[in-house]
């Protein structure tokens, strides 16, 4: 039975993706901040909860992120930035999945093809950035794509057979998007997942360290 654990697994995308594997034959294993106390601006609480769980996972989502943090939400202009709304961006954004990928190559196998997908967003994106806005959010997905990108090239020396890869989701139906997703087409989180699914499982070790959407299309860094 192949394995797969989803970080961030109480969040609308992660309890969706657990229920996608599951009904495919999958064992699920998922760390939460409701379940076993990962909180990304405690790094005590991520070598705690990563401790919980035993590989090897043939599949590892990390499926986490934030948009609104203590009630302040995406900036629309440069001159709306702060320091604080800066700095709490890329602790969740940014800091926190970096400390996860400096601990899960120990639950990936060495020997078989696995896939490591983390959550970004395409207002991540430099060269596809035309609106502005956003600067806060849009630095702590860029600052987690070039985190990736490098954890990939790392861990390939060690897990050759691995896909590490940022993936955008599309605009997902959840609480987090809910306030700025009127005027997209936002897919509820079953068929997100569902799509995220075949993306996910479809990506190869030639691929590792690119930016996919979820029709698997390669976004521009």
């Amino acid at each position: 039975m192949k394995r797969i654990l989803i970080i961030g697994a109480s969040g609308a995308i992660g309890t969706a993706l657990a229920e996608t594997y599951h009904s495919k034959g999958w064992q699920c294993a998922g760390l939460s901040r409701k379940a076993q106390g990962l909180d990304f601006t405690q790094e005590q609480t991520i070598a705690a909860a990563m401790a919980t769980v035993t590989g090897p996972f043939d599949t590892i989502v990390v499926a986490t992120g934030a948009l609104t943090l203590d009630g302040v939400g995406p900036e629309k202009t440069i001159k709306a930035a702060t320091a604080q709304t800066m700095a709490a961006q890329m602790q969740v954004n940014a800091i926190g999945p970096a400390l996860i990928l400096g601990r899960i190559g120990a639950l990936l196998p060495r020997d078989r093809p696995a896939r490591v997908a983390v959550l970004s967003a395409r207002v991540g994106s430099i060269g596809d950035n035309r609106l502005g806005g956003w600067v806060s959010y849009r630095a702590a997905k860029a600052a987690l794509n070039q985190i990736l990108r490098t954890s990939a090239i790392e861990l390939a020396r060690s897990h050759p057979q691995l896909s590490c890869f940022a993936l955008h989701p599309g605009t997902v139906d959840t609480p987090l998007t809910r306030p700025f997703s009127a005027k997209y087409d936002a897919r509820p989180p079953a068929e997100a997942a569902a799509r995220l699914h075949d993306v996910i499982e479809a990506r190869g070790p030639h691929e590792t360290g690119q930016f996919f959407d979820q029709n698997g299309s390669i976004v521009p860094w």
